[in-house]
């Protein structure tokens, strides 16, 4: 016993720390730990709930502590297994899983909290409580009703073990996408099967197939192995000249985790199976209506938005297909009377290559990324009045490509920190690209009792690692994806929010967190901004004039086509989550096939099986949320063309813009409603004008 005891005190889980030790934190550590962290908060809540009185500081203090240290010691394991997957540590998240959703669900549905809060809704003192306590006490009321706090006995024991069996069945959804990702190899031998693929591809393709044990592997030379993990999949779609490589390809990335054992079609039905179940418990008419209970739209709201932009895209994309069919007829291709799904970006990327003479491969070199950093961080500066710098080796790191940033305001005073992450591993790392946060900013917490404790974030990508001695060199399409990454952040560590429960993006309503993101991306084409970070690696030398123009031309290149992508990604999603009915006469591909109709100019394949890969909304956050990547862009273009209004050539008027996006937009959190914060920002109310400016497609909706 005393050795046990013992070991608990070494568990770095348990340790009060700054950073988290995440170089030493180890499957071991993670049943001991996590129980001990729950035993322990689980006395803390009881305490709670025997002294709570309708106050601050006697409720949303030591509940903002319990609910803190949950997500803080949550948060170091869920990371670690999103960036270093091992099975160890898979089998012991798994075990402990149950026990923390157990944990969750009591503080959710505790009476004594649920009638404290609304005792001081209804108390004399509502008045005199500041926007962001209001925000908190109204969003605390809701969510507990959605956590099923008003639910008697036996309702309240099926609430819990549908909730208990979805968190299983999301987590199981995402590891069978990663090992199908993983589990798709293709060794290459013979050099004319390759051909076309530029040379950073098979740079890449040689040193994967270096690390799978083949020693001799070449860029020149090979073998070279393909796979599923975005740097290596794009390419091939882009650029590979054998037909049968590419549909190879393209087949099994659309049909992963759709057969065997990883199959996650029946997960699917299930998880679909067990929202309807949790509605109808709430009594929801269906998970949609549960899912915007606490977002800006309501269902009705999100489908008009999306009929729309969808609107306003079709023509656009019908005119994207026939362009590539005579494009491809002209340039003598035998598929070009019958173009299928493999061979779209292909001669997507010769038109683009031809009409705008501008090649994404050629533009590499030009991206580096410590000088997309370096620029990024000027921008930051010039906008919001911040200073970036490395602070490495201040915080231990999960692998040693991490580099670690602190973030100073003007007076030179730490006011954040930030990790970044950007090489794929695919071996331990899941694909994609997210921020989340490490701690967020709090005066509760606050370490020395004078000043908050100030935020850390995480930002992970998954670009082209370095290839022998050369810097990461990024497409176009990865840094517009650091870019985003960084909005996110920014908006967590900005914040001037000392709630913690509302500071940074805690609390915002999820059709709004993606604004200050895809706000972001927008200065990737912003003259000055490029111009400093396009250098090229080797010789220094800008970016000439004539590509930017280009690049600018080439940002509108069938807007109509990638707009209709993320409309069948959100209809499909509000389709599964309002009118599907789980085993009912319509499979979820069917559904698929049917908003596919809508949506995709070419069908897609009988066999795709893209739902299976689907994490958004299946092992992710999105679930009949995905529309708020179209929902956020309206609101994320319209904020930008604050400061085209202002004049982006008048650097004066661009950093009175930036510092009133900063005061609003990035300070206030979730403690003002979102669109109040955005009225306070733009001075009226958002319309989807710029966005459909800013894709080309205006003209369309003003014919339409």
């Amino acid at each position: 016993m005393a050795a046990s005891v013992e070991n608990l005190h070494a568990n770095p889980l348990l340790q009060d720390f700054e950073f988290p030790p995440f170089d030493v934190v180890d499957a071991k550590h993670v049943r001991p730990g996590i129980r001990a962290l729950l035993k322990k908060l689980e006395t803390d809540l009881e305490e709670l709930e025997r002294t709570v009185e309708p106050s601050w500081p006697r409720l949303v203090e030591p509940l903002e502590k319990i609910i803190d240290q949950l997500t803080v010691v949550w948060g170091v394991i869920n990371h670690l297994k999103a960036v270093k997957d091992t099975p160890d540590l898979r089998a012991a998240i798994e075990e402990v899983q149950p026990e923390k959703v157990k944990f969750q669900l009591r503080l959710g549905q505790s009476k004594p909290i649920y009638n404290a809060f609304k005792a001081i809704q209804d108390s004399s003192q509502w008045q005199s409580l500041s926007n962001a306590q209001k925000r908190i006490v109204e969003s605390q009321i809701k969510e507990a009703v959605l956590n099923g706090v008003a639910l008697e006995d036996d309702k309240r024991e099926e609430f819990n073990k549908i909730e208990q069996e979805l968190e299983k069945l999301s987590q199981k959804f995402g590891e069978n996408v990663l090992d199908a990702t993983k589990k798709f190899e293709k060794l290459i031998t013979d050099k004319k099967e390759i051909e076309g693929l530029p040379a950073t591809a098979l740079a890449l393709a040689a040193q994967t197939a270096t690390s799978k044990g083949h020693k001799e592997a070449t860029s020149e030379n090979g073998p070279w192995i393909i796979t599923l993990d975005a740097p290596s999949f794009m390419p091939v779609m882009q650029h590979a000249k054998n037909r049968d490589l590419r549909e190879e390809v393209y087949r099994a990335y659309v049909t992963r985790a759709s057969t065997g054992d990883l199959d996650n079609t029946p997960i699917i039905d299930q998880i679909l199976k067990l929202r309807q179940e949790k509605a109808r418990l709430l009594n929801y008419s269906n998970y949609a209506e549960v899912s915007m209970a606490t977002k800006m739209a309501s269902v009705q709201k999100a489908e008009e938005l999306l009929e729309k932009l969808r609107a306003a895209s079709w023509d656009a994309a019908v005119q994207d297909m026939e362009d590539l069919e005579i494009f491809a007829k002209n340039q003598g291709a035998i598929e070009a009377n019958d173009l299928n799904h493999w061979d779209i970006n292909f001669w997507a990327e010769r038109l683009r290559e031809s009409r705008y003479d501008i090649n994404e491969e050629e533009l590499r070199p030009y991206f580096s990324l410590p000088k997309v950093m370096d620029g990024l961080f000027n921008l930051a500066k010039m906008l919001f009045g911040i200073h970036v710098g490395p602070a490495d080796g201040l915080a231990p790191v999960w692998n040693n490509d991490i580099r670690f940033y602190c973030v100073k305001d003007s007076s030179g005073c730490p006011i954040a920190y930030f990790y970044f992450d950007p090489y794929s591993r695919p071996s331990e790392k899941r694909g994609g690209a997210w921020m989340d946060e490490v701690v967020s900013r709090s005066r509760v917490l606050s370490r020395n009792g004078t000043v908050p404790r100030l935020p850390i974030a995480h930002m992970v990508c998954n670009q082209t690692p370095p290839v022998g001695d050369k810097p990461s060199l990024m497409t176009f399409r990865e840094v517009e994806t650091v870019f985003h990454e960084f909005g996110h952040a920014l908006q967590h560590m900005l914040t001037k929010q000392d709630e913690g429960l509302v500071a940074g993006i805690r609390g915002i309503e999820w059709d709004a967190v993606e604004l200050p993101s895809q706000f972001m991306e927008n200065w990737c084409y912003h003259r000055e901004t490029l111009m400093g970070i396009a250098k090229h690696y080797v010789t220094g030398e800008t970016l000439p004039e004539d590509i930017y123009l280009k690049l600018l031309a080439a940002r509108t290149f069938r807007a109509g086509s990638l707009s209709l992508r993320q409309l069948r990604f959100a209809c499909v999603d509000l389709e599964l989550h309002t009118r599907y009915i789980p085993g009912g006469s319509e499979t979820i591909f069917d559904v698929d096939q049917r908003v596919s109709k809508r949506t995709q100019v070419i069908a897609p394949l009988p066999e795709d099986r893209f739902l299976c890969s689907f994490s958004h909304i299946f092992a992710g956050g999105y679930a009949a949320g995905y529309y708020s990547y179209k929902w956020a862009e309206v609101l994320s273009a319209d904020a930008f063309s604050a400061f085209e209004d202002a004049g982006l050539d008048d650097s004066k008027a661009v950093k009175e813009t930036g510092h009133r996006f900063r005061e609003t937009v990035l300070a206030l959190g979730g403690g003002k409603a979102p669109l109040e914060v955005f009225v306070e920002f733009r001075g009226r109310e958002p319309s989807p004008e710029a966005l459909l400016r800013h894709n080309g497609l205006l003209p369309v909706i003003a014919s339409a």
